[in-house]
């Protein structure tokens, strides 16, 4: 029996969406974007974080699921075999029963009190260090990055005909001057040239985003980003789904846009 889409980020069919969410990340955390079981993982959170997508899925589902599959293999359901199922086997209950005589009451030494005060303090000094340790830092640092490429690609990936200065400056303020020069204002250029004819607005809404990778002073975020969009031929908001890496990069105090990549544009289900 093939794995599900539940089986492939490790979470039980009845997962809250945090919970859902919160597996996902986990799971491409440090992981390669070449690497097969990235996609794998990312149309499993497509579908499992959108709420109708996941309860059209659910209902295509066999009441009995299949086993739980391993994450880390991210194998694609409907392609390969999924694992066997494996029980964890209960906690043995234990010890001696017999009872003990009462033992008659121990003094402690002195010495042992002065010790274990020390140990005490030491213990303290330990998880201060660990609260500044660069591991800590290094996750509030790619946590703030994904937070600001959340913000930064609404205007990056939105604009609108009616007012295109407007909507390049808003995104001006989330990026490198180099990506500015090298890929946002030439392909703005060839917009500007196109919109007033077309009258196109696109407003862009992040559904869901993820740290892929970290390094220093730099962050990979994924992000989920849908785009409704209306022009001349389409008065209605026709939605359009992309997945989005964007790497940030420090920049004094202010973590900017510098690479901006898209993959899997198209209008979503049912549209």
């Amino acid at each position: 029996m093939t794995p599900s889409w539940y089986d492939v980020l490790g979470v039980d069919p009845d997962a809250s969406t945090e919970e859902v969410r919160a597996a996902w990340r986990a799971a491409i955390a440090d992981l390669d974007p070449a690497d097969r079981r990235f996609r794998s993982l990312n149309q499993a959170a497509e579908v499992l974080l959108d709420p109708e997508r996941r309860a059209a899925y659910d209902a295509t589902l066999e009441p009995d699921a299949g086993p739980d599959a391993d994450p880390a293999t991210g194998t694609d359901p409907g392609t390969d075999p999924g694992p066997d199922g494996r029980t964890a086997a209960p906690l043995a209950a234990g010890g001696p029963s017999a009872s003990r005589p009462p033992r008659s009451p121990r003094v402690v030494p002195g010495w042992s009190l002065v010790v274990a005060g020390v140990l005490a303090v030491a213990l303290a000094a330990l998880t201060v260090l660990a609260l500044v340790s660069p591991a800590a830092s290094g996750e509030a640092d790619a946590e703030e990055a994904r937070e600001v490429a959340v913000r930064a690609i609404v205007p990056v990936l939105s604009y609108d005909y009616r007012s295109m200065d407007e909507s390049a400056a808003a995104a001006s303020t989330y990026m490198t001057s180099a990506f500015k020069t090298r890929d946002y204002d030439p392909l703005f250029a060839v917009l500007q040239e196109n919109v007033a004819e077309t009258e196109t607005v696109v407003e862009a809404e992040v559904v869901d985003s993820g740290v892929v990778r970290t390094g220093e002073d730099r962050v990979e975020v994924l992000l989920f980003v849908d785009q409704p969009t209306t022009n001349v031929r389409f008065t209605e908001p026709q939605t359009y789904q992309n997945r989005v890496v964007v790497t940030m990069v420090k920049d004094g105090e202010d973590w900017l846009i510098d690479k901006l990549v898209t993959t899997g544009a198209g209008p979503a289900a049912g549209e």
